[in-house]
């Protein structure tokens, strides 16, 4: 009988897909060009073309989803400018001043919001209030989007139009952090253009690691006015890849056969699955509705300190103010199965 998997922290903690690590061994065979110049990288301009309906303007495979936001806001932003992003937002909270970093002074602005989903009139009034102090602040550039969120809830496109529609009507260019973007097309059931470039995205942060590479994210400008030196950007912050074959033999993997939704699906109905059976449960509260592979759920704290103590990990989260209990985040993965979500619901009910 396979052992259960208890580690619910991340989806960091999965193993790399079957799949890919027999593609990574497939292009480790022999000599290839270096610096993008292979197959495979050629291949994978190719497929994201086909996938994302439209030739972009750059396809560039990075190594961490902080490079692939650095990266990306940095081509947005001069060292004058602003980027307006959720409270939540990992390039925010998560990416120890990676953003402001690579813009060389730019600054980060968070918007509050209830559940990680910005609401377009809070946007309107941070657009409209920030050159209240003329010269003396920094100027908007862009606005930065999280789908899914940190919360794990997903923006519906029109929900996310609406808010690229007001950015673009300002002059700002328009950033997604889609570190869970698959998880969030697995939810919406819309194509992978209509959730990006078709929605008014210019610069998509694309990962894989969390859904199943061994470490691998794209970095995808639609807007060819963002593409200037990006590669020297790149090479600048050390994320130019000499053999790169292995980054785009496992993005290939990914994309080939729709790993890449069937790995994102998977999580997602195992987090549905875990959701649905925590609500069951009389001393849990779940703030914010599953709609990803992320679930957060309240409990008190002796049920938190029960459930480590048989063996599952997670990770606790600032409880809310005001809150009785622990709020902790729960993480499905590609590989979680049934009996890993009903084994944490059996031993929750055992307490």
């Amino acid at each position: 009988m396979e052992q259960i998997r208890r580690n619910f922290a991340s989806d960091n903690v999965a193993p790399v897909s079957p799949e890919i690590m027999a593609a990574l061994a497939e292009a480790n065979r022999g000599a290839a060009p270096s610096y993008g110049g292979d197959e495979w990288t050629l291949r994978l301009q190719a497929k994201v073309t086909e996938i994302f309906e439209t030739p972009p303007a750059a396809i560039l495979p990075v190594t961490t989803g902080t490079a692939s936001n650095a990266l990306a806001l940095s081509a947005l932003t001069p060292p004058w400018g602003a980027v307006l992003c959720d409270e939540s937002a990992h390039i925010l909270s998560d990416e120890c001043g990676a953003p402001e970093f690579f813009m060389h002074g730019g600054k980060l602005r968070q918007i509050a919001s209830p559940d990680g989903r910005i609401d377009p009139e809070m946007l309107s009034r941070a657009i409209d209030h920030a050159d209240f102090r003329g010269i003396h602040d920094s100027r908007l550039t862009a606005l930065s989007l999280t789908q899914a969120t940190e919360w794990g809830t997903v923006y519906s496109l029109e929900h996310c139009r609406e808010l690229t529609d007001r950015a673009r009507a300002s002059g700002l260019g328009v950033h997604m952090d889609g570190a869970r973007f698959a998880n969030a097309l697995a939810t919406l059931g819309c194509t992978p253009a209509e959730a990006s470039w078709k929605a008014g995205v210019d610069i998509l942060s694309l990962g894989a690691t969390k859904n199943g590479a061994l470490a691998a994210e794209l970095l995808i400008i639609f807007n060819p006015s963002y593409t200037n030196d990006m590669t020297r950007r790149m090479k600048r912050g050390g994320h130019i890849w000499s053999k790169q074959r292995f980054q785009s033999a496992q993005l290939l993997a990914w994309f080939e056969d729709d790993l890449w939704l069937r790995n994102a699906a998977q999580a997602n109905a195992m987090a549905t699955r875990l959701a649905h059976g925590l609500g069951r449960h009389p001393g849990a509260t779940l703030p914010f509705p599953t709609e990803s592979n992320e679930v957060f759920v309240i409990l008190p704290e002796a049920v938190v300190g029960h459930l480590e103590a048989a063996g599952f990990v997670f990770y606790r989260w600032e409880t809310p103010p005001g809150i009785t209990g622990v709020l902790i985040r729960l993480v499905c993965r590609y590989d979680t199965q049934e009996q890993d979500v009903d084994a944490l619901l059996e031993a929750l009910d055992s307490f």
